[in-house]
């Protein structure tokens, strides 16, 4: 992790918790009990690595609070995954970003550079471009025109900002991010399969000639403060309203949100996610993995849309969703236990057929029937 070392006492006071020390250590690192060495923090945050202490060569781990062990020295901390967080920072180190401007990067002259800002190579630059104070941007970048970026961001490798877009201070963006392509929106000169099977509720006539033609994207992207995007995902623009990113919002890998989507603040928005155009989803909404969210419709804030869901409407806030098509938790768990209640009748059904079908026998035999 580098040369940076620290006493017991400067990373209790970095996680803010209680030192319970058994001799002095020098710490150069931070790990998981088993791999630890003696010159590391072991990280113990759960039952099962506490566990794995005694089979750890660490002289130091940082625990939860109340966890004593003995013949170790034990940071206390209350919120160990906080702690963690802050542990990270300190041995944390940071891409090799460019130092001032490289000579292949092309800038176009009305481009409006901040104080301390560093460019890449094969990086290009817009006209009437602003691009804020110790922002960095490195090899590869593409940046549209009239593009305004804050302050201190970071725009790693092959990032590709179209025009228009707005980007706040503090942001960061992995590789190959795509920020402001065309939203996905067209249109038929008749109507197509789609529009039939929603007024007719089936394919009844099939047009062969059809004519598809692309409906232009004139919006753009906002993109608040703190926001964190995944490599390889992307963001379109709107159509005539913008597509919006609230601040603090954190987007994983593999990620994509359509067309006039409104996210809201402090959102978690987890790898392999589609969100269709005109969604609105709302402050510190959490979306799992591979969940899927149909067009135009409302998710309310502090709400959780669980792993691989099938969003088809919309939900109030505070709501926990899941399944496809998705529903509210406790409606899921309902069914899954009539669910359950079925496969006990059918058993029942299958142990008493015979007798069933007995007396529906002697039924036809008395001419009841």
């Amino acid at each position: 992790m580098g040369d940076k070392k620290f006493s017991l006492e400067e990373l209790a006071q970095i996680v803010g918790g209680i030192l319970t020390k058994v001799e002095d250590v020098t710490v150069d690192k931070v790990a998981p009990p088993k791999i630890a060495d003696e010159n590391t923090l072991a990280l113990a945050m759960n039952e099962e690595e506490i566990e794995n202490m005694a089979q750890s060569k660490a002289k130091a781990v940082l625990v939860p609070l109340g966890v004593n062990l003995d013949n170790i020295s034990t940071i206390e901390v209350e919120r160990p995954r906080l702690a963690f967080m802050k542990l990270l920072n300190v041995f944390y180190i940071g891409p090799d970003t460019p130092r001032n401007i490289h000579p292949s990067a092309v800038i176009d002259e009305t481009a409006k550079l901040g104080k301390n800002v560093s460019i890449g190579a094969n990086v290009f630059i817009g006209r009437n471009v602003e691009i804020g104070d110790n922002t960095a941007i490195m090899p590869n970048v593409y940046i549209g025109k009239d593009v305004k970026i804050g302050s201190d961001c970071l725009l790693h490798p092959s990032v590709n900002i179209g025009d228009f877009i707005k980007i706040g201070s503090r942001c960061i963006f992995h590789h190959g991010v795509s920020i402001g392509a065309d939203g996905f929106s067209f249109v038929t000169e008749n109507p197509n399969n789609i529009e039939r099977a929603r007024e007719q509720g089936a394919i009844k006539e099939v047009n062969t000639d059809v004519k598809v033609f692309k409906i232009p994207s004139l919006g753009s992207v906002e993109i608040g403060d703190d926001v964190e995007i995944g490599a390889n995902t992307c963001i379109d623009r709107g159509t005539v309203e913008n597509t919006t990113i609230g601040s603090q919002t954190k987007i994983d890998d593999l990620v994509m949100i359509g067309h006039n989507c409104k996210i809201g603040k402090a959102c978690t928005i987890v790898s392999q996610v589609g969100i269709a155009g005109s969604c609105v989803i709302g402050d510190r909404v959490v979306i799992a993995g591979q969940a899927g969210l149909k067009d135009h419709i409302e998710i309310g804030e502090d709400s959780i849309i669980l792993a691989k869901a099938g969003v088809t409407k919309s939900f109030p806030r505070k709501s926990v969703i899941m399944g496809a098509p998705a529903v509210l938790r406790k409606d899921f768990i309902k069914r899954l236990k009539y669910l359950d209640e079925a496969e006990v009748m059918v058993q029942k059904y299958k142990k008493y057929q015979h007798l069933l079908e007995d007396y529906e026998k002697f039924l036809n035999e008395d001419g009841k029937i």
